[in-house]
């Protein structure tokens, strides 16, 4: 199989200097890339500004803005058999970048955000017949519903939930949630342990 895996957090710069971001360690999507390929598939890794250590990959492409992202997924999707979107995208993006350092005056800043392309989404409304494509949903609450709420406006094939506890951590708990319904409770594994349930899980929805 050919698997386009997303991995780390994305930056959006509101001038050259700062940026919204989030903790993302892209460490998950490392473990799903190197679970890929340990099983003799061929993995494309596109991955955000993080300093991970990375497996070995057949193709990897940095890149650091979400649209970045989009961009490089969108031109590799149509030739991947399974999508696995481990990327923490900013949701949003400052609508006007300045060109040169903001200077701190007085009185407080006021931002305007622009919403950032849904890359997960737009990759599901291109998707061929027998493309597999796995969400992540991090929730600090309801955490089961919201990922079925993601599973089903999105028509992903699975999502993988935990909370933000999941951020940075050796072990976590999570949650395998298929189209089917079927929830899986996952506790205290290691994003190794983990990527090798998913990756079985993709197996067995493209078999």
């Amino acid at each position: 199989m050919r698997f386009l895996i997303t991995a780390g957090p994305t930056r959006e710069y509101l001038d050259p200097v700062r940026y919204f971001s989030n903790a993302s360690t892209g460490r998950m999507g490392a473990a799903l890339a190197e679970a890929a390929r340990g099983a003799g598939h061929h993995v494309t890794l596109v991955l955000g500004p993080v300093e991970a250590e990375l497996p070995p990959v057949d193709e990897l492409v940095r890149v650091v803005s979400a649209q970045e992202m989009f961009n490089a997924v969108a031109a590799r999707f149509g030739e991947c058999d399974a999508f696995l979107a481990a990327a923490a995208v900013a949701d949003y993006r400052p609508e006007v970048r300045a060109s040169e350092k903001i200077k701190k005056g007085e009185g407080g800043l006021t931002l305007d955000f622009e919403p950032t392309p849904d890359i997960l989404a737009e990759m599901a409304r291109r998707r061929r017949p027998g493309q597999v494509l796995v969400g992540f949903c991090l929730e600090s609450e309801d955490l089961a519903a919201r990922a079925r709420e993601k599973l089903a406006a999105k028509g992903l094939d699975l999502v993988v939930a935990n909370g933000p506890a999941a951020i940075g951590a050796d072990r976590q708990d999570a949650l395998l949630i298929a189209s089917d319904g079927a929830c899986e409770r996952l506790s205290g594994v290691t994003k190794a342990d983990l990527a090798r349930r998913i990756l079985a899980a993709v197996q067995e929805v493209s078999a």
